[in-house]
C-alpha cells in the first residue's frame, strides 16, 4: 500500500489498525509487508510479531529497567525533526554494528515534507541533555513502534529496551489493544531484543494463513518451514513455465 501522495493526507487510526493487523508496518511514508529478509550474505524469513497489551505481566528485568529509569526526565510530544534528534542519531550509528539507515530523515520522510502517519517521540533527558528518543505511530486501538535510539555514552542503561516499556504503558495508558515493535527473523538473533518486553503476551503473524498466532519458537520455525516450502515452490513453477 502507498500512502505518500496526497498533500495533507493523514492515515486514519482505525485505518493504520487494520494494516497493522494484517502484518504491514511503516516505511518512509508508505505501509509495505514482506517475508523474507536477504542481509549479511543469509536468506531469512521474516515474521511480523505484536503484544496484546491487556496480557502483559513484567519480571524482574523490565521492573529493574523501569525503575533504572525514573532517575531520567522523559517528555512525550507530537514528532518533529530536529537537528537535536539527528545528532544524537548519528552519535548511535556511529557506534552500532549493524546497517542503519543514515538518518531520522531518510528513515521515516524520504524527503517527503508532509508526514501521513500520526506520530510522537519520547524524548529522555539526563538534564538538558538529549540521550534517547522513541519514535511511535498512533493508531486507534494500537500503537507501532518505529525507531528507538540513544547515546553511546548511555549504554548500561539499555534505554532502547526502556523507550519499548514506556511505549507499552503508554499504550496501557490510553487502553490499546496491541503494541507492534516489528519483525524478528527466524536464525538471525539480532532483532530478538524486540520479545523483551513479555514473550508471553506477545503474538506471531502467520502471513501464510493470515492469523496470529501466540509465540513460540517452535511455531516460528513451523512457520518459516511453510514459507520456505512456498517460496520453493513458487520457484519451481516459475522455472516449468519457463
Amino acid at each position: 500500500m502507498s500512502a505518500s501522495s496526497a498533500h495533507n493526507l493523514i492515515i486514519p487510526g482505525e485505518a493504520l489498525d487494520f494494516y497493522l493487523s494484517q502484518g504491514y508496518y511503516r516505511m518512509h511514508q508508505d505501509l509495505f509487508t514482506c517475508r523474507f529478509l536477504p542481509i549479511e550474505g543469509g536468506f531469512y524469513t521474516v515474521h511480523w510479531l505484536r503484544i496484546a497489551l491487556g496480557e502483559v505481566q513484567y519480571g524482574p528485568e523490565q521492573r529493574r529497567l523501569l525503575r533504572l529509569g525514573e532517575r531520567f526526565t522523559v517528555r512525550r510530544r507530537p514528532f518533529q525533526l530536529t537537528d537535536e534528534l539527528e545528532e544524537l542519531y548519528a552519535a548511535y550509528r556511529g557506534s552500532i554494528s549493524f546497517d542503519a539507515p543514515p538518518t531520522v530523515e531518510s528513515f521515516l520522510l524520504a524527503g517527503a515534507t508532509h508526514n501521513v502517519f500520526t506520530t510522537e517521540v519520547f524524548e529522555i533527558r539526563d538534564g538538558e541533555r538529549l540521550v534517547a528518543a522513541g519514535i511511535f505511530d498512533c493508531g486507534a486501538r494500537s500503537l507501532a513502534g518505529i525507531m528507538n535510539f540513544y547515546h553511546p555514552e548511555y549504554r548500561k542503561f539499555s534505554l532502547g529496551k526502556y523507550l519499548m516499556l514506556r511505549k507499552i504503558e503508554h499504550a496501557r495508558e490510553l487502553h490499546h489493544r496491541y503494541y507492534y515493535p516489528g519483525y524478528i527473523a527466524h536464525g538471525f538473533p539480532k532483532f530478538d531484543y524486540k520479545l523483551f518486553p513479555c514473550p508471553a503476551a506477545t503474538e506471531v503473524f502467520d502471513a501464510r494463513r493470515s492469523r496470529w498466532e501466540p509465540f513460540s519458537w517452535e511455531t516460528v520455525a513451523r512457520q518459516s518451514a511453510d514459507l520456505l516450502s512456498d517460496w520453493q515452490d513458487d520457484e519451481l513453477s516459475s522455472f516449468d513455465e519457463a
